[in-house]
């Protein structure tokens, strides 16, 4: 199998696992104890806190463990609102995860104001109209740091700093980011920041959210003692562990991994693009994430090309895991502009350290037949091919 939808979620690293395993079976005590035994739970996972603060540039007070992105995201927007209940706007972008985007339109329907903000055909942020959102009736902004469909990385700092020009809290969703590129929480004006063990190569189940000293926060899970009174619940002490672990393995090859696969990703880009004709890059290619690209081929259905690639024992993606088996096109690319003759046939192909060039070569040898097969089918490419001078 050759997998090249690492955006969705990632394989679990070998020592990952390892330095989980003990704790599902050995050192099973509730860190909450009062005895040695939970004491030594505990210590891992105040070791493993320190381990994600560090690939943050934050300090281990400053971040809460949660189940996932989705959790981290939803507490954060909900913390900001309940928070400053003076303020009831909220400023995020078309092109947001379903657990930011589906959440703002939830706050919008309970009498929350929302400013949905456009991007433009490459998916970028216009920073006039960012400036122009951020009024002191808003009570929160949630920009993604970089989109999971096209990669696109969105500048953060200038964003949060707009926010805090208007006394607006600034939360970014970095799923997509933590573990691909360098964060220095210390210098950043981010309030909020969410991220998701999956993506990293650790477990499902597992993510965090960073939460600036000093910030104003009204817990979403309400029960006991846990996180300094700010997520109730007893402690995942294996994922938190394996979280911790991924994380410190992350800080210790970013740079390496990132030049890797992003080697990787413009050989398989540029081969493809050259092979197959009527096909465009999705998404700004000058500023977006190392590991991911996301091609257009014109006139054909992209869960055709899936099937057929993963027949050939070949994965990738036409956009979110999270919107998977929906008919309807991308609203990351309906946001952007992307012609209906283009979204439809869109493959998002992304990288991971475990990659190799063989996983290139094989999509090279096979894909560029896939689509021609497909628009031989096609109504579309045969208007289309029509319509071609002679």
């Amino acid at each position: 199998m050759i997998y090249l939808d690492n955006n969705a979620t990632t394989a679990v690293a070998p020592e990952v696992l390892e330095e989980m395993l003990p704790f599902l079976k050995e050192q099973y005590a509730n860190p909450s104890g009062m005895y040695t035994f939970a004491a030594e739970v505990g210590r891992k996972v105040g070791e493993a806190r320190e381990r994600v603060a560090a690939l943050l540039g934050a300090h281990p007070d400053e971040i809460v463990f949660t189940s996932c992105g989705t959790e981290s995201d939803n507490t954060a927007l909900r913390a900001a609102v309940w928070s400053n209940p003076d303020r009831l706007g909220v400023v995020t972008t078309r092109v947001e995860h379903p657990a930011v985007k589906n959440l703002c339109e939830h706050l919008e329907h309970v009498g929350h104001p929302v400013s949905f903000l456009p991007v433009d055909g490459a998916g970028r942020l216009d920073l006039v109209q960012v400036r122009a959102a951020m009024t002191r009736s808003v009570a929160v902004s949630s920009v993604m740091w970089a989109n999971n469909e096209t990669g696109t990385v969105f500048p953060v700092a200038e964003i949060g700093a707009l926010a805090h020009e208007a006394g607006v809290v600034f939360h970014t969703d970095a799923v997509q980011v933590v573990g691909k590129i360098p964060i220095d929480l210390a210098g950043l004006p981010i309030d909020m920041l969410s991220l998701s063990g999956h993506k990293l190569h650790a477990p499902k189940g597992i993510g965090a959210l960073y939460v600036r000293k000093g910030s104003k926060f009204s817990s979403f899970l309400i029960g006991g003692h846990q996180e300094r009174g700010r997520r109730g619940g007893t402690e995942n002490v294996p994922a938190i562990v394996a979280l911790g672990k991924a994380c410190e393995i992350a800080a210790d090859s970013i740079e390496r991994e990132r030049s890797r696969v992003r080697r990787l990703r413009d050989r398989l880009e540029s081969a493809l693009l050259e092979r197959i004709p009527n096909a465009r890059v999705n998404g700004d290619v000058e500023n977006r994430l190392p590991n991911t690209t996301n091609i257009a081929f014109e006139f054909v259905e992209g869960e055709a090309i899936l099937l057929m690639l993963n027949e050939e024992g070949i994965c990738a993606s036409s956009g979110s895991a999270c919107t998977s088996g929906s008919l309807e096109p991308s609203h990351v690319l309906r946001a952007m502009g992307v012609p209906f003759t283009a979204a439809h046939g869109s493959v998002r192909f992304s990288f991971s350290a475990y990659n190799t060039d063989a996983d290139v070569d094989r999509v090279i040898a096979v894909l560029p037949g896939i689509i021609a097969r497909l628009r031989e089918m096609s109504p579309f490419w045969a208007e289309q091919t029509c319509k071609m001078p002679a």
